[in-house]
């Protein structure tokens, strides 16, 4: 049975960040910043809330007769019980054997073409282990795109309009930064394990370095972009993240209702319709949350039982990444444009440059990734490289075609040009020379 390592990191995170937030709101309560202290409090107990909503709904405690795991929720001490109850299943899994097991099929990834299926005993603790690490996964990922997003965006503001970074405030950045990228592993590894649920998928350690690098790298210097075009526009930066909410917002949901399908009534079964309504909704407020800093990779789709598209759209990915790239270098230019005197001090165009070089770096580690460390890249159709050499090929053949093209219309040109000659020189009759005889000449 594998060490719930996971589940220390997600609580050692939540306990870390909570505990700094705490501390600096203090510290700007006794400096009189009364806004900073809501705000910091406000990105620190939102989150705290939606993770202890998140436990009870994954266990479903709501619905069993359990009122001191209720009461350790309300008091937000639920991720410490949980994480005590896991190690108490863990170690006990050794030393207690189960009567009931059940029996799971899942496919190896293919060899020469070829995939076996395998069949696995899983015993209830292991069971309740895997409910415990998903439950987990899920609120990692909610604390850190509405809690510790917006928390290293407000910080790294004051930091600049300050022009100071205290200690409390760089530890709690550092904390934000650091969730925040786990919180994108998670839910790249959830949305593998979703898409490529009926094979086994092993993810190596290599992997996660390289999805951690190329995480850091995306999110830092998305978060640096938008707070420096904060720092000079800010009534502009409130039509920037309205534009991006809504998008990605609404897209789900325009889908799914150009697509005709019913209602979903299947997510759980205890839900009503109007339970089912809310948490759709937060699963898009997620959604849109996660891709306003990162890529999600997931397509959210509310028609289907899993919520997720299972398809490998490379389309979306590309399109994803080139209109994020533009976008951080239009806000950019504009902070270089309307830049004030706080910047007095800063090279701008070296600091632009490194913010965009970052974020092609984020896109190198992102395309290493799925060449050569995606756990499931056997079962892609076409690889990175290939897919990369097909958008040569073909722009390498869209030049030779419009070459060809400018040149044949070069030669018709001339072509014209000299049948245009060839008539009116025809027109030109030579008028008929007069030879003279010897007779004329000598009466000349």
């Amino acid at each position: 049975m594998k060490f719930p390592a996971s589940v220390l990191a997600s609580v050692f995170l939540f306990v870390a960040e909570t505990t700094a937030a705490l501390y600096l709101s203090s510290t700007y309560r006794s400096g009189g910043d009364r806004m900073w202290q809501a705000l910091t409090l406000f990105f620190s107990l939102m989150p705290c809330a939606l993770v202890q909503l998140t436990l009870l709904f994954v266990h479903r405690d709501l619905s069993r007769d359990r009122p001191l795991v209720l009461l350790l929720h309300l008091l937000q001490l639920g991720p410490l019980f949980r994480c005590f109850e896991v190690f108490c299943i863990y170690c006990q899994s050794g030393h207690n054997e189960e009567p009931y097991v059940s029996i799971t099929k899942k496919r190896q990834m293919p060899k020469n073409g070829f995939s076996e299926e395998i069949e696995k005993e899983v015993g209830q603790a292991e069971g309740k282990l895997f409910t415990h690490r998903s439950a987990f996964s899920r609120a990692s990922v909610i604390q850190a795109f509405l809690g510790s997003a917006p928390q290293l965006t407000l910080q790294l503001y004051i930091s600049i309009l300050e022009q100071t970074i205290t200690v409390g405030r760089s530890f709690l950045m550092t904390l934000s930064l650091l969730s925040i990228v786990y919180g994108a592993l998670r839910c790249n590894i959830l949305a593998i394990k979703i898409k490529y649920d009926e094979y086994e998928v092993k993810v190596k350690p290599l992997a996660y370095v390289c999805i951690f690098f190329w995480r850091g790298f995306e999110i830092a210097t998305r978060v640096i972009v938008l707070v420096l075009f904060t720092s000079v526009l800010k009534t502009w930066v409130v039509i920037v993240i309205l534009v991006n909410f809504f998008s990605f917002f609404l897209y789900p949901w325009i889908i799914f209702w150009c697509s005709g399908s019913p209602f979903p009534e299947n997510i759980e079964k205890a839900l009503s319709r109007v339970g089912t309504t809310i948490v759709l909704c937060f699963l898009t407020l997620l959604y849109a949350g996660i891709n306003m800093f990162c890529w999600s990779a997931v397509q959210l789709k509310i028609d289907d039982p899993d919520l997720i598209s299972k398809s490998q759209n490379w389309y979306r990915l590309l399109v994803y990444y080139m209109l994020r790239f533009i976008e951080n270098a239009i806000l950019l230019l504009l902070w270089y444009l309307f830049k004030t005197d706080i910047y007095m001090y800063v090279c701008a165009p070296l600091l632009i440059l490194q913010l965009l070089v970052g974020y092609c770096t984020a896109i190198l580690f992102m395309l290493v990734f799925y060449q050569f460390f995606h756990p499931c890249k056997k079962l892609f159709s076409t690889s990175v490289s290939e897919s990369f050499q097909a958008f040569l090929r073909c722009s390498c053949w869209r030049q030779r075609r419009q070459k060809s093209c400018d040149s044949l219309g070069k030669t018709d040109l001339k072509s014209s040009r000299k049948q245009e000659e060839i008539p009116s020189s025809s027109k030109r009759s030579p008028e008929p020379t007069h030879i003279l005889s010897a007779e004329e000449l000598c009466s000349a």
